[in-house]
C-alpha cells in the first residue's frame, strides 16, 4: 500500500511538471497572438509620400513646425477655433494673445500662418496622420520630403523666384524665403504638382489661400514675421536638420511630448531640446514621446493597423467638429491667385 502512494506521487508530479512545461510553451505564443492585431504597421513610401506631398513644398522652417505641431492634433484644433473667435487681432496684438496660450510652442507658430492652420485643423485626419508618422518615423518622413521635392523640380515646378530660393546641397533640396521677413506659402494640388498624380488623401478638403487648383505653384500675399520675431516660438527658431532627418527648434532636435502620439518606435534622440513650452527642459537620453495611460499610437491615424489609409474627417471640416474658415488672407497674407 505504502509503495502504491509512492507510485501515485510520482505519477502526479510528472504530471504536474509536464503540463507546467506545456502552459509556458502556449504562453508567449497565446500573448503573441493577442497583441499581434494591435502591433504597429509602418505606412508604406507612397503612404509616406502622400501624406508629405501637401507640405512637402514649403520653406524649410515651416515644414519643421507644421511636423512638429502635427503631433498635437487637439492643440491644432483649439488653436484654430480660437484664431476664428479672435480674427480681430493683427500683428503685435495677436502674437502677444497667441504667446500666453497654453500651447506647444509649435501649434503657437500656427498662428503665423492661419491658413496652413487652417488646413491642419480642416484636414484633421491627415493631420494626425503626419504626426503620427513623423513621431515614429522621422527619418522616413524626412526622406520622403526630399524625394518628392525632387519629383516637383523634375517635372519642373520647383524653382528659385521673387517669393523663394531653392538651392541644393549634395542630394538635399533647401527652400528658403527670399526676404527672411516675408514669409510665402506655395498654393498648389499636392496630388498634381508633382508630375505622376498622386491619389488624394481620403476626405482631402482643399483650403483656400492654400490649395490651387494649375498644375504648377501659386504664391498670394507674403506673411510678415517681424510681430512674431521676439517670441521663443516664432519663425527664426525653427528650422530642419536634413542630415540628421529632424526638425529643429532653438538650435536642437525638436522632441513632442504630445499625450496623443506613442513613441512606438523606442527611438533615442540622445541630447534633444524638449520642444514643450509647458515644461521648459530638456531630456538627455530618454525616449523622446511619451504618452497618456491607455492611449496608443494611430488613435487618430489615417493609417490602420492593416498599413492601407483610411479617413474620418467629413469634407470641410475636422473631426472635432465646428466649422467656419477664415480663408488664407486673413492675419496678414496667404491669399493665392
Amino acid at each position: 500500500m505504502k509503495l502504491l502512494k509512492q507510485v501515485l506521487v510520482l505519477l502526479l508530479c510528472c504530471l504536474l511538471v509536464r503540463f507546467s512545461a506545456q502552459a509556458e510553451s502556449y504562453g508567449p505564443l497565446s500573448q503573441s497572438d493577442e497583441q499581434s492585431p494591435d502591433s504597429p504597421v509602418k505606412p508604406s513610401l507612397k503612404e509616406l509620400q502622400q501624406l508629405v506631398a501637401p507640405i512637402a513644398l514649403y520653406p524649410d522652417a515651416l515644414v519643421a513646425q507644421i511636423l512638429a505641431a502635427s503631433t498635437y492634433p487637439t492643440e491644432i484644433v483649439e488653436a484654430d477655433r480660437w484664431m476664428q473667435r479672435h480674427s480681430d487681432l493683427k500683428g503685435d496684438k495677436l502674437a502677444k494673445e497667441v504667446d500666453k496660450q497654453d500651447w506647444d510652442p509649435s501649434v503657437k507658430a500656427m498662428a503665423q500662418f492661419p491658413s496652413v492652420l487652417e488646413n491642419m485643423d480642416k484636414n484633421l485626419s491627415w493631420t494626425s496622420s503626419l504626426g503620427d508618422a513623423y513621431a515614429n518615423q522621422p527619418q522616413d518622413v524626412t526622406d520622403a520630403v526630399q524625394a518628392m521635392r525632387e519629383q516637383a523640380r523634375k517635372a519642373g515646378h520647383l524653382d528659385n523666384n521673387e517669393q523663394e530660393q531653392v538651392t541644393t546641397q549634395g542630394n538635399t533640396i533647401i527652400i528658403e524665403p527670399a526676404n527672411p521677413e516675408v514669409v510665402y506659402v506655395p498654393a498648389y494640388d499636392p496630388w498634381l504638382v508633382y508630375g505622376a498624380p498622386i491619389v488624394a488623401y481620403p476626405g482631402w478638403y482643399p483650403v483656400p489661400g492654400i490649395f490651387w487648383g494649375g498644375v504648377g505653384l501659386s504664391f498670394g500675399i507674403g506673411f510678415g514675421i517681424g510681430y512674431f520675431g521676439g517670441f521663443g516660438w516664432g519663425w527664426h527658431h525653427w528650422g530642419y536638420d536634413w542630415h540628421g532627418r529632424t526638425a529643429i527648434y532653438n538650435h536642437n532636435t525638436y522632441i513632442s511630448h504630445s499625450r496623443t502620439i506613442i513613441n512606438r518606435g523606442n527611438f533615442n534622440h540622445g541630447n534633444s531640446n524638449h520642444g514643450d513650452f509647458h515644461h521648459g527642459n530638456s531630456f538627455h537620453g530618454s525616449s523622446g514621446f511619451h504618452a497618456q495611460s491607455g492611449t496608443r499610437s494611430g488613435a487618430f491615424s489615417g493609417f490602420d493597423h492593416g498599413g492601407s489609409v483610411r479617413g474620418f474627417s467629413s469634407r470641410g471640416q475636422s473631426s472635432f467638429g465646428g466649422g467656419g474658415f477664415h480663408g488664407g488672407g486673413s492675419h496678414g497674407g496667404g491669399g493665392r491667385h
